[in-house]
């Protein structure tokens, strides 16, 4: 019988306790991550519902008496260069920014999973085909699509969702298709084949319930995307009406106050873009690390 002696016991214990306090800096640093981004996505959908209806203002009343004037009590965001309050401004836009973010990623997502699928479940030359198509439509630049969809329409909302959604489905489709490919060699679906389930009835009953957490979390990581793809558009003039309120809109119209010395008319309204899509982007990382237990115990190391 061997034991070790007290010199290896010594050597070796700091490095068991290094490695353990790494790992728990590790799951703590994520827990604060997670925290601080929910509570940003709170806010976040609390000012969108609360701010228009409590603030009985006019967002587009115009006061030129009071433009650019610098954040304070009365203005906490300041006001833009025809005296409407910024802060009411970048709220109205969020909720643009939102609305074409939420129901682009959820069209995009309902796109790419019943191609994904069917690409899956078929194989052969339909999934040869299908692939095809999504790489073709993956080797043009999104912006530059989305720019010749929304040319298409009148100028609105609903066009810039139409032009998002069919630029981002391309990846839910390739990741459901994985996951499809993955599943058809599973036991319970060789089981059901052999029970006589039709080609339908699995895709409908075992396919596609398997697939959906993974769909939901594109359609979740799908939301900042489209939300800078919207700005991208409002900045360029494109899609909205002008007197839409976007947080694009706003960043574009105050480029000339930017070179007079006026920061905040820039500034907020690039916050409202960048703040809450990371807080989401935080999210949807957690849970992915969630529903992906290999990444999670990676990352848990």
């Amino acid at each position: 019988m061997t034991c070790d002696s007290p010199a290896d016991s010594r050597t070796s214990s700091p490095a068991k306790t290094a490695w353990r306090s790494y790992g728990t800096n590790r799951r703590s640093t994520r827990a604060a991550r997670v925290r601080v981004s929910a509570v940003l996505v709170a806010v976040t959908v609390l000012a969108v519902l609360l701010v228009p209806p409590l603030v009985r203002l006019d967002q587009q009343a115009v006061d030129l008496a009071a433009k650019l004037l610098p954040p304070s009590w009365s203005h906490p965001f300041g006001t833009d260069d025809l005296g409407r309050d910024l802060l009411l401004r970048c709220v109205y836009g969020l909720r643009v920014s939102l609305l074409v973010g939420v129901a682009a990623a959820l069209t995009a997502t309902v796109i790419g999973t019943a191609v994904g699928a069917t690409a899956g479940a078929l194989g052969g030359w339909v999934d040869r085909l299908v692939m095809r198509l999504v790489d073709t439509f993956s080797s043009v630049p999104h912006l530059l699509m989305g720019i010749f969809i929304v040319a298409m329409f009148r100028p609105g909302v609903w066009p810039v969702v139409v032009s998002v959604a069919l630029t981002h489905w391309l990846s839910t489709a390739r990741i459901v298709r994985a996951e499809v490919l993955s599943l058809r060699s599973r036991p319970y679906i060789d089981a059901a084949v052999s029970g006589g389930a039709s080609r339908w009835r699995v895709v409908v009953r075992h396919l596609l319930p398997a697939v959906l957490p993974q769909a939901a979390l594109a359609a979740v990581l799908m939301v900042p995307h489209a939300m800078w793809h919207e700005s991208a558009l409002s900045f360029l003039g494109l899609g909205l009406p002008t007197h839409t309120p976007s947080l694009g809109t706003l960043i574009q119209s105050a480029r000339g106050s930017l070179l007079a010395g006026q920061w905040w008319p820039t500034l907020f309204p690039g916050l409202f873009i960048i703040v809450p899509t990371l807080a989401i982007a935080g999210l949807a990382g957690a849970w992915r690390e969630r529903i992906n237990p290999r990444r999670r115990s990676e990352l848990m190391l």
